[in-house]
Formats: structure tokens, C-alpha cells, sequence
């Protein structure tokens, strides 16, 4: 591998474009989650944090669970490095006999999935929620719902597909603006569809259903301006769905390990007291929101890059694109971690304290929000650490260490949820700190990897980064800390007011922390363009 060049030295062309891709695709991401947030608070006031809220977030979370390994996941880590080589390699119609042979034997296997899944429902609810089998209103209610939502699976899956090879051809708005029809079909079925129902809660989960439909013709046009929308062929002969399958199957364990650890929050939580699941979900949405905004846009945009950096064999623009990625996530999910531990409950209050769910379940919900914070910063390390494995096909290496993960997960949560429940009926947060300690020793050995294989290396100027980055950090933390009103002072007021109140101290911090950025040195061009240098 080349030495490091010299801090202004010239970089190819196609890197200043990472900055302006994640940004684009930040920004439709963005657009996604903020919908998010009012579809969560129109559920928070439909259904609350009742039985039949736990029974819908379990059957919305397995989909949507597997949707992530497919989406963001394991497909994605999969596919698009074997596509950059036939893109690199092969003519358009080798790329367009791959796309097929992958559509077939991918939408394929997703029917048999989903429809077993379907006829087994009450099997599915059982092994994901077991601690409801003691309540038949809940176990009944969420294996009706696993009917009616598992179709997403099929659906989010081929969507992810699609945007897959849209995101390889440096098409990212399409793929990055798809999830908004997710939150505008359950805001609907919560706000319209919901008053027809006898249980609201089926109206959101026919909502789901429905979103999957629309994501998934959203892609075809941008699809077919390519010439490449997929003509499904089942044919797992070929040389690059056999490439795929083989560095897929060990993937589902890399990448999506901090996934699968909050899925087993879920199945752990369903025997925890009802109302469990509710504020698990409840702040893991505030955690999902600097991940999916920042740490999936990034994700998202270096994976081709890398790929195509790993093909070309350009050692030295991986490693550098790399060490871009690993800033620039720094630079969000420092101050958001830091945020979020700070302003956990009057943010909560602010997005969710209405209609059915109460002072208590918002003070329960706060405590995950600040044990899933304490994890933030290495749940977007790993976004941006997979990929530097996945870009060069390695995928046995992140499957050790997410089996490594997973089984201290699980010792976590017996040092974490026991004490916890029993001395201060807190288990759910036990469970939020283990996954948290767990993506920290994930992120930890996915870095000490990569730097040991000699494909990242520490370019110049982290010393003078670092001490931006703390120092901004820490001006912004006390700002927020003293302008934050007080949980029972913010729920006496409208919803306006609470609004106004909390997005002035979240504005002053962030002032705070951009001109204390900019007083020590601070440029955007540094942002730009992947190279060494502070």
C-alpha cells in the first residue's frame, strides 16, 4: 500500500462527491425521520403503552427487524461490492443477467419466508415474544398482526434490492426518500383508517402492509431509466448469485449484530412488566434518529466508493475514505450521544407526553433513551467500520466478532437486568445498557481489525480533531444542562410551547458547539474531500 500522501495532495475526482452524496441523502433521510417522529407521537396518543401497543411494536419489529439485515444490512454488504465488480468487469448485460438472477432467487425465497411465516404465525409470536403466551389478549393480538405485517418482509426487501442498484449508479435520493411513505401510511391508518377499527392498533398494521406496496413501485421508474428494471429468473447456478449467497449468509451476523441484540431487548422485554416494550421502542426512536439520519447515510454513500476503491485496487483512497467516514461520524454521534443523555426526559415529553401515554411512562422511556445513548456513538462506528470489511468481501471476520458480541450481550444482560429489575423495577434499561456495553465491544473490534489488516490507518491531524470535538462538546453539554426546563414545567404546557421551548435549547447548544468547531479551527472544506490532514 502506498504511503500517506502529504495534507493537500491530490485525491481522484470522484471523492469530493461523498460529501454532497451524504448530505443528500442525510437530508431525505432526515425528511424520513422527522415523519417518524409525528407518526410516533400519533401513535403514542392512539394507542399508548398498553397491552395491544406491545402485541403491534413486536409484530412491526420482526419485519422491520429483517428488513434492516436486507435494507442496510446484510444483502446490502453483499450485493453491491459482487455488482461493483460486474459493473467494473462486464458489460451492461452481464449487469442486467446478475440483477435478475438475484431478483428470482431473492423474491423467491421471500415468498416461501413470508408465506410460512403467515401460516405459522402463532409460532413466530411465540419464539419473538414468549413472555405473552401467559396473556392470551396479547398473544392473539400480535399473531393476527404477524399475518398482516409480515408481507412487508417480501415487499422492504426487493425495495431494499432495488435501491441497491440505485445506490451503486450514485442514485441516492430515490432509495434515501422511499422510508417516508412508511410514516405517511401509518400516520394515515392511526389519523384516518383507526376510527373504523374496534382496536386501532390493526389499522397501523394494515398501514405497514400498505407501505411496502408503495416503496417498492417508488423504485421501478428510476429503475427503468437505467434500463435495469430486474426480470426475475430463480437461478442459483450463477457465478454471482453464488458470490452473494456465500458472503451473505455469514454477513447476517456482521453487520446487524446491534439489530439482532435489540431484537433480543424485545423478546427479553416481553417478559418484563406490560408497558416494556412500549418505552423500549419509545427511545430507541430517538436513538435511531442521529443512526439512520447520519451513520446509514454514510454507510450508504462510502460502500461504493470503497467497493469501487477495492476493485480498481486503490489502497490508498480506501484507507482515506475510510478515515473520512469515521470523522465525520464522530462529528454527529459525539454531540448527539451527549445530547440525548442530557435532554432524554424533556425531549420525550416534548414528542410524546399526549393523549394515552402518561408522566410515567415517558420517565421510564427516558431512562432506555439514556442507557441506548451511552451506546450511540458505536452503533454508528459500526455502520461505517462494516463496510470496510464487506467492500472487500471479507465476511468471515465480522462474523466472529458479532458472535463475540452477541454472546456478551447476553452475559450483559444478567449483570445488567436482574439487579435493576429486582432493586429498582428497571429492567428494560438493563436491557438497553447491554446492548449499548455490546456495540462498544463490536465497534472496538472491528477497528483493532481493520487497523491490524493495514487497510485503515489514522491519518494526520486527529490530535487537533479530538480536541474540537471535546471541547465543543463539552460548552454544548452545559449549555443544554442549563437550559433545559423541567419535565413536570414542560407537560403543563401545549404542544407549541413545548416545541418552541425545547428546540431553543437544542438550538443554543448547537450554536455552541458549531462556533466553538469554527473558533478552533474548524473548515468545511476539511469535510469535503477524504485526505489526512486536521
Amino acid at each position: 500500500m502506498a504511503d500517506t500522501p502529504e495534507p493537500g495532495a491530490s485525491t481522484p475526482a470522484a471523492r469530493p462527491g461523498l460529501l454532497r452524496s451524504s448530505a443528500l441523502v442525510g437530508s431525505m433521510t432526515m425528511l424520513s425521520r422527522v415523519l417518524g417522529l409525528v407518526r410516533d407521537i400519533v401513535i403514542a396518543a392512539t394507542v399508548g403503552a398498553n397491552a395491544l401497543a406491545d402485541a403491534f411494536f413486536v409484530a412491526f419489529k420482526i419485519p422491520n427487524f429483517l428488513r434492516r439485515l436486507f435494507a442496510e444490512g446484510a444483502f446490502a454488504q453483499a450485493f453491491v461490492p459482487v455488482l461493483a465488480d460486474y459493473r467494473e468487469q462486464g458489460s451492461h448485460a452481464a449487469v442486467q443477467a446478475l440483477i435478475n438472477r438475484v431478483a428470482g432467487v431473492l423474491g423467491g425465497s421471500l415468498v416461501l419466508v413470508t408465506g410460512l411465516a403467515m401460516l405459522g404465525a402463532p409460532l413466530v409470536a411465540a419464539l419473538f415474544a414468549p413472555g405473552f403466551l401467559d396473556d392470551p389478549r396479547k398473544f392473539d393480538a400480535v399473531s393476527h398482526m404477524i399475518r398482516i405485517t409480515f408481507p412487508y418482509l417480501l415487499l422492504i426487501s426487493m425495495t431494499g434490492f432495488c435501491g441497491g442498484i440505485l445506490n451503486s449508479y450514485g442514485r441516492f435520493a430515490v432509495p434515501a426518500f422511499t422510508p417516508v411513505f412508511l410514516n405517511l401510511s401509518l400516520i394515515g391508518a392511526a389519523l384516518v383508517a383507526a376510527p373504523w377499527f374496534a382496536e386501532p392498533v390493526y389499522a397501523l398494521a394494515w398501514g405497514v402492509a400498505l407501505a411496502g406496496v408503495v416503496q417498492l413501485l417508488f423504485q421501478l421508474p428510476s429503475l427503468y431509466r437505467l434500463d435495469l428494471v430486474p426480470r426475475p429468473l430463480w437461478d442459483t447456478r450463477h457465478e454471482g448469485v453464488r458470490r452473494i449467497l456465500k458472503l451473505m449468509v455469514p454477513a447476517l451476523f456482521g453487520v446487524s449484530v446491534s439489530q439482532i441484540n435489540l431484537l433480543l431487548d424485545t423478546v427479553l422485554a416481553s417478559f418484563l412488566p406490560t408497558g416494556s416494550v412500549s418505552w423500549l421502542y419509545y427511545s430507541d426512536r430517538l436513538t435511531e434518529l442521529p443512526l439512520g439520519v447520519f451513520g446509514v447515510a454514510i454507510a450508504t454513500v462510502i460502500l461504493p466508493s470503497l467497493s469501487s476503491h477495492r476493485a480498481a485496487e486503490r489502497g490508498e483512497d480506501f484507507t482515506l475514505t475510510l478515515d473520512w467516514a469515521v470523522r465525520m461520524i464522530l462529528l454527529v454521534a459525539v454531540p448527539a450521544a451527549v445530547a440525548l443523555l442530557v435532554l432524554a426526559q424533556p425531549i420525550l415529553v416534548t414528542l410524546f407526553q399526549y393523549g394515552e401515554l402518561g408522566s410515567r411512562d415517558v420517565r421510564m422511556a427516558s431512562y432506555s433513551l439514556q442507557a441506548y445513548s451511552l451506546g450511540l456513538i458505536a452503533f454508528m462506528l459500526i455502520k461505517v467500520l462494516a463496510p470496510g470489511f464487506y467492500a472487500r468481501q471479507d465476511t468471515r471476520t465480522p462474523v466472529r466478532i458479532g458472535v463475540i458480541a452477541m454472546a456478551a450481550n447476553m452475559v450483559f444482560n444478567v449483570l445488567f437486568v436482574l439487579p435493576l429489575l429486582f432493586w429498582f423495577g428497571l429492567g428494560h434499561v438493563g436491557l438497553a445498557l447491554a446492548t449499548s456495553a455490546s456495540a462498544w465491544l463490536n465497534a472496538g473490534l472491528l477497528l483493532r481489525r481493520l487497523l491490524a489488516d493495514g487497510v485503515y490507518r489514522f491519518q494526520p491531524g486527529w490530535g487537533r480533531f479530538g480536541l474540537r470535538l471535546l471541547v465543543s462538546t463539552a460548552l454544548m453539554a452545559a449549555v443544554a444542562w442549563l437550559l433545559a426546563p423541567a419535565a413536570g414545567d414542560l407537560a403543563a404546557q401545549g404542544a407549541l410551547q413545548r416545541a418552541l421551548s425545547i428546540a431553543l435549547v437544542c438550538g443554543a447548544g448547537g450554536a455552541v458547539y458549531l462556533l466553538c468547531q469554527v473558533a478552533l479551527g474548524a473548515r468545511l472544506k476539511q469535510l469535503r474531500t477524504p485526505r489526512g490532514g486536521g
